[in-house]
């Protein structure tokens, strides 16, 4: 994916400690492209918490934040061309969710349904199964069609499928055009 620039640490259990982490990365990556004194919030859509979708104050760039296991993941994208942007990830294994049945339609399709429905803004208002995913070429890159009820509509995200992250975790990108 074309400007996503990415990365990663481990991270403690204790959420706030994860968030410190996690925005830490965020802001190196933002220094290194030109943005040092971005600012990062993350206020909920719904209640306006602090517990929604990072956003920064630089109109350049979208940010992401993604946790699997013990690690935090986060990337900047590049807003030009793009109303969204996000991340996905989980452990290749994961002993409680293989005990529970796995993820539904499987763990690929899981971690892709997951980042479109967070680069379309959509989030928990859509019910995952209705997400049609389709793999594109190299089986890799794929595009996602995400059904927006209120509006009436359809939004397709754009997604890859990333081996650029930390092992034994499966990490996708989604991109709304």
């Amino acid at each position: 994916m074309e400007g996503l620039r990415l990365a990663w640490a481990r991270v403690p259990a204790a959420r706030p400690d994860r968030r410190s982490v996690a925005w830490a990365l965020l802001r190196g990556l933002l220094a290194d492209a030109g943005s040092p004194h971005a600012v990062l919030t993350n206020p909920c859509p719904r209640c306006g918490g602090p517990h929604g979708p990072v956003r920064v104050d630089d109109e350049r760039w979208f940010a992401a934040v993604t946790y699997a296991g013990a690690s935090a993941i986060v990337g900047i994208h590049p807003r030009a061309g793009a109303a969204g942007f996000a991340l996905d990830a989980e452990p290749l294994h994961d002993s409680v969710r293989e005990a529970a049945g796995g993820a539904p339609g499987g763990l690929r399709r899981w971690v892709r349904v997951e980042a479109a429905l967070k680069a379309t803004g959509l989030g928990l208002r859509v019910d995952p199964a209705s997400v049609h995913v389709a793999a594109r070429d190299d089986g890799t890159d794929w595009s996602a069609a995400v059904p927006d009820e209120a509006r009436q509509s359809v939004v397709t995200a754009r997604g890859q499928d990333l081996s650029c992250g930390p092992p034994g975790i499966l990490l996708c990108a989604a991109l709304v055009p």
